[in-house]
């Protein structure tokens, strides 16, 4: 196995405080995601001694308006300084900010050719502080028919398509199959295409979002091919636990053996 595992910290062992998830996580041997930053006692997680993957690296804002824009970045400098004190690499971006049920705070599916322009520019900018201080941004990919619709940029279509046009050594993708499968499917071909730009792949089984064996996903087969194509990232499991979150992390293991 030429990739590492990571284990998405707010959806495993969720009835936990936040730093024994993270400790229990690393003590599995599991690198570890964080979400939200700003409501976390950063220095506590930092003294687990946890490895951390990715982290949400904005606050507010989004890619396709003037204001947006401008607050994203500015929320991204203050993410870029959060990371710095739990040593995450990679900071994770949507095409805006996702409210309460994981709704667009600035819907657009429909995206016009300012927008991409807007977008694209962005990325460069924020992409020049992340190697500025040798971080990375990454742009996720959601699905819009069952957790994110109206989220701008969400296909994985889109954001290969953004992310490759930037074509930026500080901007990358979050190449997520989830939601990858929900909304196109065909996933060993996608990864194939999104290779030269991948961050980091996320994953989890459809539908219900847990742990590989639990839909219709053969992630054995997508391990393989990762194999093949000498990918050396992270495969993060951002997916719940479906019984006990032991069990639902050894299946991951497993599945990536």
């Amino acid at each position: 196995m030429s990739y590492r595992l990571a284990a998405c910290a707010e959806m495993i062992f969720v009835d936990e405080p936040m730093v024994e998830r993270v400790r229990r996580l690393n003590d599995l041997g599991f690198e570890v995601e964080i979400w939200d930053w700003s409501t976390k006692d950063l220095p506590a997680l930092a003294a687990t001694g946890a490895s951390f993957s990715s982290m949400t690296g904005y606050l507010r804002g989004d890619l396709i308006t003037v204001d947006g824009s401008a607050e994203l970045v500015a929320t991204a400098k203050e993410s870029l300084a959060a990371a710095e004190v739990v040593d995450a690499p990679r900071l994770n971006l949507h095409g805006t900010g996702l409210g309460p049920g994981g709704l667009p705070v600035t819907p657009g599916e429909r995206i016009s050719g300012g927008d991409w322009i807007r977008a694209a520019d962005t990325l460069r900018r924020l992409g020049d502080l992340a190697v500025d201080v040798g971080r990375v941004f990454m742009l996720e990919n959601l699905n819009l028919s069952v957790d994110h619709p109206g989220t701008p940029f969400a296909r994985a279509e889109d954001t290969i398509e953004l992310v490759g046009a930037v074509d930026h050594q500080g901007v990358r993708l979050n190449l997520d199959l989830y939601h990858a499968q929900i909304g196109e499917g065909n996933l060993i071909e996608l990864v194939r295409r999104a290779m030269p730009w991948i961050g980091e792949i996320q994953v989890a089984d459809v539908p219900g979002r847990c742990e590989p064996g639990t839909g219709e996903i053969r992630f054995e087969a997508i391990s393989a091919a990762l194999r093949q194509m000498g990918y050396d990232g992270v495969v993060g499991l951002e997916g719940w636990a479906s019984s006990e979150p032991e069990r639902a992390l050894e299946a991951f293991r497993a599945a990536f053996a």
